[in-house]
This record gives structure tokens, C-alpha cells and sequence, in this order.
């Protein structure tokens, strides 16, 4: 589904949330409460803002890519001048555009919760399904934060379809007063961050968006974990995967690339095979949002970062 040119950019002047009072855009720096996205996502990384952003330096004068938007939460955080950002699922990107816009904003989030809420905990949990057919028929931002914020343990899953396919998270009372003014709280700050930068909102694969890229800007790139969870939206091949690298590798700007080094299971072979002069911080983190027991152990994440681009050390207790 093409959703056409890019998203109307906002320049109004906004009180920005408590973490962006430091200068804008500017890194390396110290999340210390990160701004939580209103969307969840298998992967996301906001119990790791502070260490990704304080692992990597930029003067912040260019353009802030990212091609695997996802949540939001690191480029949100960053709070960029101007920033790029694509994502591949049409939905994300339809959801923060609309936020962008203020078609979804506080107030009419909270009516539509509050309503869509109320038929979820009569129906004992049956309305669920009815919005998830009518999402899958209509896709709407609305339906896609109801659906995302009460279905199973947080997980963003699509069949070959294209229809969103996870099942119900059990509580019908999921959507109380303290909830819903929680997520309208998170619209609201990450509305303030749109408006306070120029951001170019895409429906792109992360080639597209990687095509145009200048020697001042930095390209942070969160793709599905190979060996993982590859489920997100349309897959992750090894063959994606190591063109990635590739793309990375010769790019003219700073970059830094999430993946992860390994789990009591298994390690990521493939970090064995970058170049020498990439650097590695990892730091021990636990994912609470996964379909399997297994994705939801603690992992070793790993930061790859280009080699101009890494502070001499990692400013988080715990990262190496």
C-alpha cells in the first residue's frame, strides 16, 4: 500500500519532555527516563536508549536515518533537527503520521479507548476480535493501537496476508483509566518531538531509504534479529542481512547497527566476520515482548558502531 510523498512537517514551538532538554540532536548523551513510545514491537529498544545513545557520537548538524523505524523509540529519543525515517510495515507508518499530523492526538485517543475499551471488558474480551477483522478489512491508526495494546504479550505479527493475526491478550479490563491516560501521555510527548524537528516519515525498504545519504548524517539501523525473531512484518533473510553489512561498509556518514551477540543458547556467528575495525558494545538486556519462552530470555545486545562514530567508552554501567 503506498502511502504516497511524506509527512507534513511540523515546526510549531513545543515544551519538549524532561529528556530533551539536552541540546538537540546532539550525541553522545544520557537518557535518564526515555521517552516511551505509544507502540510496542518485538525488540524494542527503550531500556536500551541510554546505552545506544551513549555508545555513539554526532555533532547532530546533518539528517538522523533510520530504515527500520519500528517503535520509534531511539530516533524519538534523539530528538533530531531533521531526521529520515522508513519503515517497511505501511501501518507504523500510516500510525506516526497521523500522530504527526494530530488526527491521532490526546484527546481523541482517549474517546476512542475509553469507548472501544468499554465494549472490550462487556464482551469479556470477544470485542478484540471484531476490531482485529475490522482492522484487517479497514486499516485504521486507531484500531492498530487498540489492537496493539491489548493483544498477546505486546507482539506485532502479520500473516503472508498482510492481515494482523495475534490473538487476544486475555484482559478485558486492560484499558482502565490510568492506562489509557498513560498512552495518551506517550501520544502526546512523541507529537511534541515531531513538532519540534523536520521529520520525513517514509513507506520504504531500508534500500530506498539508505539511497541518499550525506557524509554529516547518521544512520542508526535496528533490522530483525537473524537467528531471533524474524517475524516482524515481511521476514529477514541471511541474504538481507549481509547486504545490510554491505550498504553499511561503504557509506560516507556515521552509523550504528543493533543486533544482538548471544543468549545461553547460542552466539551470533555473523559478528565474527565484520571488519576489524567496527566497534562492539554489548550490554546484558532482557526482552519482555516476544511470541516464544526463548525469545524472551536475557540476550547480550550488541552495538556495532563505525569506527568514527564510537566513544572511547560506553557510558552505561554494565556495557563493554
Amino acid at each position: 500500500m503506498d502511502l504516497g510523498g511524506h509527512v507534513a512537517q511540523m515546526h510549531q514551538p513545543a515544551l519538549l519532555h524532561p529528556v530533551h532538554r539536552w541540546r538537540q540532536g546532539r550525541l553522545p548523551a544520557t537518557i535518564v527516563k526515555p521517552l516511551v513510545p505509544p507502540i510496542k514491537c518485538q525488540g524494542i529498544k527503550t531500556k536500551l536508549v541510554s546505552f545506544i545513545l551513549s555508545s555513539v557520537q554526532w555533532e547532530g548538524q546533518g539528517v538522523w536515518v533510520e530504515p527500520f523505524f519500528g517503535s520509534g523509540v531511539v530516533g524519538l529519543n534523539v530528538n533530531p533537527r531533521i531526521a529520515r525515517v522508513s519503515d517497511i510495515n505501511v501501518h507504523i507508518v500510516r500510525f506516526y503520521r497521523d500522530v504527526a499530523s494530530g488526527l491521532l492526538n490526546e484527546h481523541s485517543v482517549k474517546e476512542f479507548l475509553n469507548h472501544e475499551g468499554k465494549n472490550l471488558f462487556r464482551s469479556q474480551g470477544e470485542h478484540y476480535y471484531e476490531v482485529r477483522d475490522r482492522f484487517n478489512q479497514s486499516p485504521s491508526s486507531f484500531d492498530f493501537l487498540f489492537l496493539n495494546r491489548s493483544c498477546f504479550n505486546g507482539l506485532m505479527r502479520f500473516n503472508r496476508n498482510g492481515e494482523f493475526n495475534v490473538p487476544f491478550g486475555k484482559k478485558s479490563a486492560r484499558f482502565s483509566r490510568a492506562y489509557i491516560t498513560k498512552i495518551c501521555n506517550q501520544i502526546k510527548r512523541t507529537a511534541l518531538v515531531f513538532s519540534n524537528g523536520e521529520w520525513t516519515i517514509d513507506h520504504l525498504d531500508w534500500q530506498d531509504c539508505l539511497s541518499q545519504i550525506s557524509a554529516s548524517d547518521f544512520v542508526y539501523a535496528d533490522p530483525p534479529y537473524l537467528g531471533r525473531h524474524v517475524d516482524y512484518y515481511t521476514g529477514w533473510s541471511e541474504k538481507e542481512d549481509s547486504e545490510l553489512l554491505n550498504v553499511l561498509h561503504n557509506l560516507s556518514c556515521k552509523f550504528a547497527l543493533s543486533t544482538w551477540k548471544g543468549n545461553r543458547y547460542r552466539e551470533n556467528e555473523r559478528l565474527k566476520k565484520l571488519p576489524s575495525d567496527w566497534v562492539i558494545r554489548t550490554i546484558t538486556h532482557f526482552y519482555h515482548v516476544g511470541a516464544s519462552e526463548e525469545n524472551r530470555n536475557s540476550v547480550q545486545e550488541a552495538l556495532v558502531i563505525s569506527p568514527v562514530a564510537a566513544v572511547e567508552e560506553a557510558h552505561d554501567p554494565g556495557a563493554s
